[in-house]
């Protein structure tokens, strides 16, 4: 258990920071829900209208550090393909 006063401080920001980015990462996986949900039932326009904004949220989950760079850049990269090899 913390003594400390800065410690007792670090601790309760840590269960506010935790819950931010719980939330953050649980709206990210519902817009790759629905993007994945688009492509599961082939609709083109639906999925390519998805794309931008989970791109963009995905790119924003970067930069609050709640994924690695190299995981958003695989997720980008497999949801285009998908989404590309729909649109054929």
């Amino acid at each position: 258990m913390a003594n400390h006063k800065s410690t007792k401080k670090r601790m309760r920001q840590n269960v506010k920071r935790r819950a931010i980015n719980r939330s953050r990462r649980s709206s990210l996986r519902t817009q790759m829900a629905k993007l994945r949900t688009a492509l599961a039932e082939g609709d083109k326009k639906v999925s390519q209208e998805q794309l931008e904004p989970t791109i963009s949220m995905i790119d924003k989950m970067v930069n609050k550090h709640i994924l690695h760079s190299n995981t958003a850049a695989r997720y980008k990269s497999r949801l285009t393909k998908h989404v590309n090899e729909l649109a054929k």
